[in-house]
């Protein structure tokens, strides 16, 4: 009776505690998945400030412009300075690349009243107080009257080529900046590229961050050859094309103007 009274609270024990443990290994596998997403939200957490704290609030063209080592710094400088010598240069060319400039009214009509007077020192006079191109083709005319027309011809093509030669170097700077724009923005990528693998290929886990920034810089400098490079072709070829048409205008005018030098005689 003893022996089956111990075994009945023995029982009674071991069945009020099963329920207890099923209901704790129930529970784990229910609290295991809350706690592992509660540690990945963390970590994301943790990851998000530490990029944040490494790109010191700035953007992200500045992380480029400055992480890309001293390299991508001289291309940047570069870039930028190729982009103000260029926006110099057209505004310059708007402005001198004229037909007001390069052949004023004014020195025309000048010339023109001098010449109807038979007066070669009059016009001679005008050219010489005028800096603008044609007064010089015109002046290498008047010096040569006495040597007769035909060296006057000479002189005048030979004044003519120096004029355009003038204009056409003051545009060709515009067609370097043109031309190099793209290279410095290839060279730029060239250099993201390598940083890129040379990061892939530490062996460890890639810097996530620096692979963008990388790739970034390649990006950016392409862009920025690109930017400088598109308008500046098309600026060469528009002042080009306005700077022929000046000058055969020019040349016209000015062969309108010299022709009564077949029979001027030099006054003493």
């Amino acid at each position: 009776m003893k022996r089956t009274f111990i075994a009945s609270l023995a029982l009674a024990g071991i069945l009020a505690f099963a329920p207890a443990t099923v209901s704790a290994q129930d529970a784990a596998p229910a609290e295991a998945p809350a706690a592992a997403a509660a540690t990945a939200e963390a970590g994301q957490i943790e990851k998000a400030a530490d990029a944040e704290k490494s790109a010191g609030g700035h953007s992200e063209f500045y992380t480029v412009l400055f992480g890309s080592g001293w390299l991508g710094t001289v291309l940047w400088a570069a870039l930028f300075s190729a982009l103000g010598y260029f926006i110099y240069l057209a505004i310059d060319s708007s402005i001198l690349v004229r037909a007001s400039k390069i052949m004023p009214q004014a020195l025309i009509d000048n010339v023109k009243s001098a010449m109807s007077e038979g007066d070669v020192q009059k016009a001679l006079t005008v050219c010489e107080n005028d800096p603008t191109p044609m007064a010089n083709i015109l002046k290498a005319a008047f010096l040569h009257v006495a040597e007769g027309y035909d060296i006057i011809q000479e002189a005048v093509s030979a004044a003519a080529d120096l004029e355009t030669e003038r204009i056409m170097q003051r545009l060709a700077w515009i067609s370097v900046c043109a031309n190099i724009a793209p290279q410095l923005g290839l060279l730029g990528t060239v250099q993201g590229m390598i940083m890129a693998f040379a990061n892939l290929g530490t062996g460890g886990t890639p810097d996530v961050g620096m692979l963008a920034t990388n790739i970034s810089q390649a990006l950016y400098t392409t862009a920025g050859g690109l930017t400088t490079s598109i308008p500046a072709v098309c600026s060469f070829y528009f002042f080009r094309n306005r700077a022929n048409q000046i000058i055969l205008r020019m040349e016209a005018t000015t062969m309108e103007l010299i022709k009564d030098l077949r029979n001027v005689q030099v006054e003493a």
